[in-house]
């Protein structure tokens, strides 16, 4: 009775199988035709925002000495970033390091380096919404005890609405080369299938020399800086369907 159940199911799914086998199959859907362009726009604006490290560095026989010079250093400097116009809350410390000041004669075989002192350098950063201050700004800043500057960023205090100009050039420039492709086809182009932003950057930021900051100081002149311009770099892709 067993084997008699067995055999009729394997038959029903034998029979099925035959079944499904012998339907006709469904071929998978035609691609669309479609057209795929790549677009870049860019957006020039003039900067609006600077940035610039100034640090001090001090030493001394031992670490606590070396560090109350530099604190009282700069403290000058950051009073006189402020009577330049950079307001107090705008001035925030980017790096403190305290380093071991060795003796450069030779060390003896078997001996350690003898440490003669220690180096303090504090940096701090100063932001300006004024850019025509900047070069007296670097200026009040190396006349109040700033010994290193260590460069000038310029940026731009809203940079998604430019991005968002880059976009829209972009995605243009991607439509005009897609109208050109199509018509060299001899073809006419159909609504968009799909779309996407493939890259958004920035201009790398422009640096003021140090060395060019330290021999204006050095000849009594006003620290000549040139902005240039910030641009903003934008990427689409497109989609475009098509029928003959």
């Amino acid at each position: 009775m067993k084997m008699t159940t067995m055999l009729a199911a394997a038959a029903a799914v034998l029979g099925l199988s035959t079944d499904a086998a012998a339907q006709p199959q469904v071929p998978p859907p035609a691609p669309h035709p479609s057209i795929r362009v790549t677009g870049t726009g860019e957006v020039r604006a003039a900067p609006d925002q600077a940035m610039a490290d100034f640090a001090v560095e001090t030493s001394a026989g031992n670490a606590q000495e070396a560090a109350a010079a530099n604190a009282q250093l700069m403290e000058r400097v950051i009073a006189a970033l402020v009577r330049a116009g950079v307001p107090r809350e705008r001035i925030e410390t980017r790096d403190y390091n305290v380093f071991p000041d060795y003796d450069p004669r030779p060390v003896e075989q078997g001996g350690e380096p003898r440490i003669r002192g220690y180096r303090v350098m504090n940096t701090v950063s100063a932001t300006t919404y004024e850019i025509a201050r900047v070069g007296g700004i670097i200026d009040a800043a190396l006349g109040a005890g700033a010994n290193r500057v260590h460069g000038v960023r310029f940026g731009l205090r809203d940079p998604a609405r430019y991005r968002q100009q880059a976009i829209a050039d972009a995605t243009r420039r991607a439509r005009a080369d897609a109208e050109a492709l199509a018509a060299a086809m001899g073809v006419s182009l159909g609504m968009i299938r799909e779309a996407a932003t493939l890259d958004v950057g920035y201009g790398p930021p422009v640096m003021a020399r140090q060395e060019m900051m330290m021999d204006a100081v050095a000849q009594s002149a006003p620290t000549p800086i040139n902005p240039g311009e910030q641009i903003v770099r934008a990427t689409v892709m497109i989609v475009y369907a098509f029928s003959m």
